[in-house]
């Protein structure tokens, strides 16, 4: 008898509905097969200080991958732009699942019309809501003037937050928004030429035990192979750069036609320099790929941006 397969999941909406959507299509290919959801706070759930204060690396995830190490648990789902570079030597990547839209989003308030509908269209000196120092440095590369304020939270209070007036935008996942069935409060998706997504954006990934070999065979239906290859790339990138999802690094790859194109970037925090370079290659030279953009953009002076 096929045992009951348990899924480590944050509490957050979208977490569960990520982590719903993986059950259901694990009931799909492994019918007869009983699985359930399990909720796990993690560090980043329960404190309310900035990501930068409480550390980025794992912060997230290391509850969920310690259960799924104790074996309270057979597999653990999480967005992958939170899942560390480096994996605990007994965990390994089962799936990483087909990508959502990967570019950020311009949220503005409700009652906000007219032709302002892009970051550079934003009034001058316009408060916007973000928590992350890769869309911080971004926005202060392309509009100076900005003034930009932290923001925690779920989604759904950034979005009070944002419509009670407490700021003039908001920049968030199109990902996160759409698996809410919130794609209305998408004012536009943010062009990858003026702001280039964090690493792995848009992709859910199912993580497992390596010896584990009952559930590594029962989520093999969940991998996207072109999601795969674009999320290995821009994953060996961040790690060639030694950064975590909460410096100013950000990556794009797109795998089309036999070709894997990878753009890298790497700003200070300031966003008074940045620097930016691609590749392009073969789908099985993904990982190669990263690094060597990773290489290329330290001899520019990557490591001189991050240090600062």
């Amino acid at each position: 008898m096929n045992r009951t397969l348990v899924i480590g999941s944050r509490g957050s909406k979208l977490a569960l509905i990520q982590s719903e959507q993986a059950r259901q299509r694990l009931l799909e290919s492994n019918p007869g097969r009983e699985v359930r959801i399990e909720i796990i706070k993690t560090t980043g759930d329960v404190k309310p200080d900035p990501l930068t204060v409480i550390g980025g690396k794992g912060v997230f995830t290391k509850e969920i991958e310690d259960a799924l190490i104790d074996r309270r648990i057979d597999i653990a789902v999480h967005s992958l732009k939170d899942l560390p570079t480096v994996l605990p030597a007994a965990l390994t990547i089962g799936a990483i699942c087909e990508r959502e839209d990967p570019r950020d989003a311009l949220v503005l308030r409700r009652e906000i019309t007219g032709s302002r509908l892009s970051l550079v269209e934003l009034p001058p000196h316009a408060i916007v809501g973000t928590s992350s120092q890769r869309r911080v440095a971004q926005l202060k590369s392309l509009r100076s003037d900005v003034v930009i304020r932290d923001l925690r939270g779920n989604v759904d209070t950034r979005l009070r937050k944002l419509d009670e007036g407490q700021y003039d935008a908001l920049i968030l996942a199109s990902a996160g928004l759409r698996r809410l069935g919130l794609a209305d409060r998408i004012a536009a998706a943010i062009p990858t030429n003026e702001m280039l997504p964090a690493v792995g954006q848009g992709a859910v990934v199912i993580e497992a035990r390596k010896d584990d070999d009952d559930v590594l065979n029962a989520v093999l239906h969940l991998d996207h192979a072109a999601t795969r290859i674009a999320c290995v790339a821009e994953r060996s990138l961040l790690r060639a750069l030694g950064g975590g999802c909460q410096l100013p690094i950000a990556a794009h790859a797109v795998f089309n036609d036999g070709e894997l194109n990878l753009e890298g970037l790497v700003a200070s925090r300031d966003g008074s320099e940045v620097l930016r370079d691609r590749i392009s290659g073969l789908a099985a030279d993904a990982e190669q790929l990263g690094i060597a953009l990773g290489e290329k953009l330290i001899s520019h002076g990557a490591n001189s941006l991050l240090q600062n």
